[in-house]
């Protein structure tokens, strides 16, 4: 009778768990955007919709202002807030603070207090990833916005100069211009001006959301024409002279950063092959000689 009891316990104790732990996949509405990047955040992301409201309150609002402008930056939109980047940090906690507890404490030379201590270090490290993606996933939209900003510069001038104003030859840029994360942020600038936002509080989202310096340049020197009735057509032709002569430099930067990157495989790859090649018929003579 204590048995079929035990038994009874452990079998709903067990079916509990595994319906808590399977109850966000199960009830999902909806799937992460593939941007998001990757098999892995596809699958631990109803877990993390589910932490997200309980990790609303323990965000502070300087750190909220500093993830959410991380989030602008990386373009993930309203799709991930805050407490979303929370959340992640609290499941890689526990994805890696639990196998680690597990699996070091079948070692006889691990205490619990050791096998405790060592899991939650190791939680603690996977917590830093969430943060670094997203800031690696900003810098590398911000790359390609910066790859494809001359060319719409280029196009805005001409309008200009072709007798276009300022919002219509952005609107030709925005239309024309090639497929990119800059065009999908001019699109929503030109967006918000037709349904009634002024033009340079358009553009000065727009700078804030791209998070680019040269971005914040135009717009401030956009502001100065239209407040001072300077020509636009010299003023956009001189930005993007400027923005070439940058994206020259950062290549040429890159360029003269190859040798440096390539030093490490060389040293500790490519020369002791090349060395065991030639030293290795060397040491069988010499070997041969001593016999």
């Amino acid at each position: 009778m204590f048995f079929w009891i035990s038994s009874v316990a452990a079998g709903s104790s067990l079916y509990l768990l595994v319906w808590v732990v399977t109850r966000p996949v199960a009830g999902r509405k909806q799937k992460p955007v593939d941007r998001f990047g990757g098999s892995l955040l596809n699958l631990a992301w109803p877990w993390v919709v589910v932490l997200a409201p309980w990790c609303r309150s323990f965000i502070s609002w300087r750190d909220r202002e500093k993830l959410g402008q991380s989030i602008q930056v990386a373009g993930l939109g309203p799709m991930c807030q805050p407490e979303h980047i929370v959340a992640m940090q609290c499941v890689c906690f526990m994805t890696a603070l639990v196998p680690a507890s597990v699996y070091l404490l079948f070692f006889e030379e691990f205490a619990l207090g050791q096998g405790a201590l060592l899991g939650l270090l190791a939680g603690l490290a996977l917590m830093w990833w969430p943060r670094r993606w997203l800031h690696d996933l900003g810098l590398r939209r911000q790359a390609l916005m910066l790859r494809d900003f001359p060319f719409f510069l280029d196009m805005t001038t001409l309008c200009v100069e072709a007798g276009l104003n300022l919002q219509g030859a952005l609107q030709q840029a925005a239309a024309h211009g090639p497929e990119g994360h800059f065009r999908t942020e001019l699109r929503y600038a030109m967006a918000d001006m037709r349904a009634g936002m002024p033009r340079l509080q358009a553009l000065n989202d727009m700078a804030s959301r791209t998070g680019l310096p040269a971005v914040r340049s135009l717009v401030t020197a956009l502001a100065q024409a239209d407040q001072l009735g300077m020509s636009l057509g010299p003023l956009l032709r001189a930005q993007s002279e400027q923005r070439r002569v940058e994206r020259f430099l950062r290549a040429e930067k890159l360029a003269l950063e190859a040798p440096v990157k390539m030093l490490f495989p060389m040293v500790f790859c490519i020369f002791p092959c090349t060395f065991l090649i030639i030293g290795f018929p060397i040491a069988i003579k010499l070997m041969g000689a001593e016999f």
